[in-house]
């Protein structure tokens, strides 16, 4: 097997790409004795930079909120630098939409409980992840959202 042909995957870097908190009520809000709602969303984006080399980031935005009024809102983009090469094309979705993002993921869970804690709340953990389930559901919708606009 030539050298060329063998499949490559390596982590080039692992950054903090984005990061930034709000806390518009504050510091009246502060004195409230309800306990917050917490609504986190979650993001994967991939982006090629280089021939062989990808940008992989998990954007994770936390808003917790009093009644109406905004507590705090962090939202943080952790990324990474992949070089992947000669990976079956059919398999390179699988390793950009679920390797790279267990990769960066707990860099990114350590970040917000990090920014948050530093904001002088309780940390938020954000929970564990199944990349692998999150990929299919996004394939599956994609498919059917193509099988709706074919018919």
């Amino acid at each position: 097997m030539s050298e060329q042909a063998t499949p490559v995957f390596q982590i080039q870097r692992v950054y903090l790409k984005d990061m930034s908190l709000e806390q518009p009520n504050s510091p009246g809000i502060l004195l409230q004795q309800e306990q917050p709602n917490v609504d986190i969303q979650l993001g994967v984006e991939a982006t090629p930079v280089a021939e062989g080399l990808f940008e992989v980031a998990v954007t994770a935005t936390v808003q917790t909120k009093i009644e109406d009024k905004t507590l705090f809102l962090v939202e943080a983009k952790q990324a990474g630098i992949f070089e992947i090469r000669n990976i079956p094309e059919e398999q390179m979705g699988g390793v950009i939409g679920v390797a790279c993002p267990q990769i960066i993921y707990p860099y990114l869970r350590a970040t917000v409980a990090d920014i948050v804690t530093r904001a002088g709340f309780p940390p938020v953990h954000l929970a564990e992840i199944n990349f692998q389930a999150m990929y299919e559901q996004q394939n599956a919708a994609a498919a059917a959202q193509t099988e709706g606009t074919v018919q």
